[in-house]
């Protein structure tokens, strides 16, 4: 008598997708999609009009194409100041966050220590509380120190208010480093700090791209802290820029739409370039 293998009982809770299920994963895509890439696709075009053409059509296409506001904007040296300043910031913010932050991420996933968890649960209670909510005290504590009107006065806090996402993802990634590698490492003769620099760092590169991306768009979009530290208009960032020239410009619609656009490209084209850094660097981050 020939054996029947029994049936494999299939996983409790999965089910083979069907096309109803996968259809309705693409609609739920395609409306994300266009949540949020149907604005951009609006101001991008609008600049490409006139204020006729959009107070007669508001959401219609451009007929005749008119490249006269963005060339008028790229032309002024307020855009470019106002892009000077929140490049130099944000790199600044950016560099600060990510040096300090793997330093302390690198001391809680490798060290053993009294109060360790501790002082990783505090950096982790820093998620709760953004920067709005602190924008009293950090502005008096900088008029004390004196860094208003200055670069510094906004990257500074900007770092500090980004070491706990900063750590939060490092630190599984560096825990998940075997120490046989630095047993190996230290066997050759190599330090802690040669470890850290030349190994850890290294291996760590996807959650620190992912980090790094987080802080620049984060400094990059400030809008509250540079405009409680600036006062001059030749310091103001970029999002300051753009409510200026709405203010002045307030009846050419254009020109406010072309001036947005030219703003949010560096930020798009940085995010778009470690998007898949990102996803890898948070997954590393969810598994640990």
């Amino acid at each position: 008598m020939a054996l029947i293998a029994p049936r494999r009982a299939s996983a409790p809770g999965r089910r083979p997708g069907t096309p109803l299920s996968t259809a309705a994963r693409y609609l739920a895509a395609l409306a994300v999609v266009g949540v949020t890439a149907v604005p951009l696709l609006f101001v991008v075009l609008g600049g490409f009009r006139t204020n006729a053409q959009i107070n007669a059509h508001p959401t219609g296409w451009p007929h005749p194409w008119v490249f006269a506001n963005y060339t008028r904007i790229l032309g002024s040296s307020s855009f470019w100041r106002f892009l000077f300043n929140s490049t130099v910031i944000a790199v600044t913010a950016t560099a600060l966050t990510v040096v300090l932050g793997a330093m302390a991420a690198y001391a809680l996933s490798r060290y053993a220590f009294r109060g360790r968890e501790g002082l990783y649960t505090l950096f982790a209670v820093g998620l709760l509380f953004p920067l709005g909510v602190a924008s009293l005290p950090v502005y008096l504590l900088l008029r004390q120190l004196h860094l208003l009107e200055t670069w510094y006065g906004v990257a500074l806090p900007q770092a500090a208010f980004g070491l706990p996402v900063t750590i939060v993802v490092l630190r599984p990634f560096m825990a998940a480093i075997p120490g046989e590698i630095e047993d190996a490492a230290a066997v050759d003769g190599c330090t802690r700090l040669g470890f850290f620099w030349r190994i850890l760092l290294p291996l760590a590169r996807p959650a620190l791209v992912t980090v790094a991306v987080l802080a620049f768009l984060g400094s990059w979009n400030g809008y509250q802290l540079p405009l409680l530290v600036f006062n001059d208009q030749s310091h103001f960032t970029l999002p300051l820029g753009v409510a200026t020239f709405q203010s002045q410009y307030s009846q050419d619609t254009a020109s406010i739409l072309a001036f947005t656009a030219l703003s949010m490209l560096p930020a798009l084209a940085f995010f778009v370039f470690a998007e898949r850094r990102i996803v890898g660097g948070m997954t590393g981050a969810v598994k640990g």
